[in-house]
């Protein structure tokens, strides 16, 4: 094993809530203000993920008092505490870049997906 792949195995995060673009999903971010740190969370829809390995990085978009609004989160990132999926989505599309040009509540939603038994 190289030592770069070595470094990388380290920084692997092992309990990720497996998650899909067109999900819904909350992020709990670690947030350090000062010598305090707080849990933030972030809720939007999963519109692409980029990426593998250590280098995998996912967008959530949500709408904010009129606005779009994306971030784009590292997976691996040791600042997200973890990942709660609310809803999933039935998307067609690796990428959800129409969502940006929709306005209001279907800028939000996507169809949701059937759960088989």
């Amino acid at each position: 094993m190289s030592i770069l792949a070595k470094i990388e195995s380290e920084q692997f995060k092992s309990e990720i809530t497996s998650f899909e673009v067109g999900d819904t999903i909350k992020v709990h971010t670690r947030v350090i203000e000062g010598d305090k740190e707080r849990v933030q969370i972030y809720s939007g829809i999963v519109i692409g993920r980029k990426g593998f390995g250590i280098n995998e990085n996912f967008t959530v978009r949500r709408v904010s008092y009129g606005e779009g609004v994306e971030r784009v989160f590292p997976l691996h990132s040791p600042r997200i505490a973890k990942i709660e999926v609310e809803r999933r989505g039935a998307v067609r599309r690796a990428k959800l870049n129409f969502l940006r040009q929709r306005k209001g509540k279907s800028a939000t939603t996507v169809k949701d997906r059937a759960i088989r038994s």
